[in-house]
């Protein structure tokens, strides 16, 4: 059917995959083709977000004097300054963005999403387990994490409760790729990019590749980029990873999909 039409039916066809009462989300769609194997019917990516959440943050940008216009999810952000960055290949690479409370995993191959995933896990575990050990506060947790002298903790504690960290991270992350792997055999996940503040754990990144046989790279949402010369570039360097998903979202144009 044509745009026009699956706008008319996209409610009644999406209820069957929303978890959720349709009336309490907002809907929205994008056809990314025609089906492989069947020419009479078309792959369609269905998006769905609360209500209540997308109010609440309407209301702050509002609050902030400012009009919002596009409302997007944090995994296509990062798909999007992805495309603007690197050659898009033809195998299937991940896209993982290790944030503060939640993980988000984003497959994609010949630049379509095919799987998606968000795990309760992130950089916010070091801090409460170094908070736990040295009776800190979480300002002086986030110090330890990145400081390799403290009177705190030792450097064995730290290293010992980091890895446990990772461990549970990386394990996650396989659970996700393996599941992919059950749905598309034929696929092997060539490059892994990382963003978020996990991204900056070279531990992590040298166990997540000897882990799933990938190669792990760190994600510059800057690589392909016009910086001005007023920009430290040492400074974006070092934010590189963590500035990814805003990066996403700055480049998002009104009536864009």
């Amino acid at each position: 059917m044509s745009e026009e039409e699956l706008q008319d039916r996209i409610k009644f066809e999406a209820e069957q995959y929303i978890p959720f009462d349709i009336d309490e989300v907002n809907l929205d769609f994008h056809i990314l083709g025609e089906h492989d194997h069947n020419p009479n019917q078309m792959n369609v990516l269905l998006v769905a977000a609360k209500k209540e959440i997308v109010n609440d943050y309407v209301d702050l940008v509002r609050i902030a004097g400012l009009n919002p216009c596009i409302i997007d999810a944090d995994t296509f952000a990062i798909q999007n300054i992805f495309e603007a960055n690197y050659d898009i290949p033809e195998e299937a690479v991940a896209l993982i963005d290790i944030g503060a409370i939640k993980t988000s995993i984003n497959i994609m191959k010949n630049n379509s999403p095919v799987f998606m995933r968000d795990v309760s896990l992130g950089c916010g575990q070091i801090n409460q387990q170094i908070i736990k050990a040295a009776d800190c506060t979480f300002e002086e947790a986030e110090q330890i994490k990145h400081s390799s002298e403290t009177d705190k903790i030792s450097e064995e504690e730290k290293n010992n409760i980091t890895g446990t960290v990772i461990d549970g991270w990386c394990v996650e992350i396989q659970r996700a790729l393996d599941f992919y792997y059950s749905m598309t055999p034929e696929d092997q996940i060539s490059k892994i990019f990382l963003s978020g503040g996990g991204a900056k754990l070279e531990d992590f990144r040298y166990l997540l590749a000897q882990q799933t046989s990938s190669e792990v790279k760190v994600f510059n949402p800057f690589e392909s980029l016009e910086v001005d010369d007023k920009f430290d570039s040492s400074y974006l360097e070092q934010i590189a990873p963590q500035a990814a998903i805003c990066m996403g979202l700055a480049i998002r144009r009104v009536d864009d999909k």
